[in-house]
């Protein structure tokens, strides 16, 4: 197969969608591999280490669009990337469609198939390919929510920690999947007084047990969000469900009763957001003020840190990527069930019901050619 790598380009964003030694394995495999010019180049990654590892290194994007059969990217593709998709195309990257009806409009009009990495789920419920951007986004919304408290940011000025003798800052940590486990282990990390709110009970036994007794469990209710989030420095909201819009748990109401300089930051503005202040940045601009709280809701943290979020995605990307290569959709999915949860539109009709009853759009049940 044909395997096409554009740069990505949305704001800010550095990571891409293969590196050198996947490249290398898809050509092992047999497949063709074309890299547009300069797409690595913001990790560090060269056109020549992309040639060494048997890739072509093509001018520009319409040249990789036109040369690929599957188009592997990171982010969602932006509108002039929709433009260039054709029936025969494969797009396989993040899409979080849920919140985003321009996009799936745009895709199911192209007439290509979408994979989306989000979507992608084991039957255990767990989402494997985005358990490592997860990982970062969690990790990094308690580094990022203690740089924004500082006083020269326009925080209150309150360090995490606190010192002896001075209180510490208050996290609190709405939805304890992977990204709100990680932001819960960097603040405890940090020495902050951390309360965790979730829904389920064994989750919040697990990290009851996981952090020995050192953190709040509270399950997730209005009262307890509502008096979690106005006694907190720092509100992270991490709530998930597969493939669908993100429950609005926190209120305006509430974070009108924060104290002034506090920080919030919303890990699920891809997918809606659990804050309904919260609406989405960039990291050109990745913050803005309402009723005196700081919002930090950058719709692609990890693209701050792309070279580890390059390499931790391509860890698990790159096999569904051979299987597709290998395979096909169709056999994909019907070798793997896993990888069927990850079709969101399929040779244009939207097939991801979820997605489809969020935007209010048709959904069209899958029945794959083979």
């Amino acid at each position: 197969m044909k395997i096409g790598v554009p740069k990505e380009i949305k704001i800010k964003e550095n990571r891409v969608g293969l590196v050198p030694g996947g490249v290398r394995q898809l050509v092992k495999d047999g497949h063709e591999v074309f890299i547009e010019k300069n797409a690595g180049i913001g990790i560090g990654i060269s056109d020549t280490d992309y040639k060494d590892a048997g890739a072509k290194i093509l001018a520009s994007a319409a040249d990789i669009f036109q040369a690929g059969e599957l188009i592997i990217k990171v982010k969602e593709p932006q509108p002039q990337e929709i433009a260039m998709l054709k029936p025969e195309h494969i797009l396989y990257t993040y899409l979080h469609l849920a919140a985003d009806f321009e996009q799936t409009k745009g895709l199911m009009k192209s007439g290509a198939t979408c994979i989306a990495y989000e979507t992608i789920q084991f039957p255990d419920g767990s989402l494997p390919l985005l358990v490592p951007m997860s990982e970062v986004a969690g990790r990094m919304a308690t580094q990022v929510g203690a740089h924004y408290l500082q006083i020269d940011n326009g925080g209150k000025g309150i360090l995490l920690g606190g010192v002896p003798g001075v209180r510490r800052a208050k996290v609190a940590v709405i939805g304890c999947g992977i990204a709100g486990t990680n932001s819960i282990k960097m603040a405890m990390g940090l020495g902050a007084d951390v309360t965790a709110i979730d829904l389920s009970p064994k989750k919040l036994a697990e990290l009851d047990n996981l952090f020995d007794n050192r953190i709040t469990t509270l399950h997730s209710n209005i009262d307890n969000v509502e008096k979690a989030v106005i006694e907190s420095d720092l509100v992270i909201g991490a709530v998930l469900i597969p493939g669908a819009k993100a429950p609005k748990l926190v209120t305006r109401d509430m974070i009108s009763k924060m104290e002034k300089g506090s920080v919030v930051i919303d890990i699920a503005v891809d997918q809606g957001g659990c804050i309904e202040t919260c609406k989405p940045t960039t990291h050109e601009n990745p913050t803005y003020v309402v009723d005196g709280v700081i919002h930090y809701c950058v719709a692609n943290m990890p693209g701050a840190v792309a070279k580890t979020s390059t390499y931790a995605l391509t860890n698990v990307t790159l096999g569904y990527a051979r299987m597709i290569a290998g395979l096909g959709v169709e056999q994909a999915a019907k070798k793997d069930h896993s990888f069927l949860r990850g079709i969101n539109v399929y040779r244009g009709d939207l097939v991801y019901e979820q997605v489809a009853k969020d935007l209010e759009l048709p959904f069209t049940e899958l029945k794959l050619r083979l």
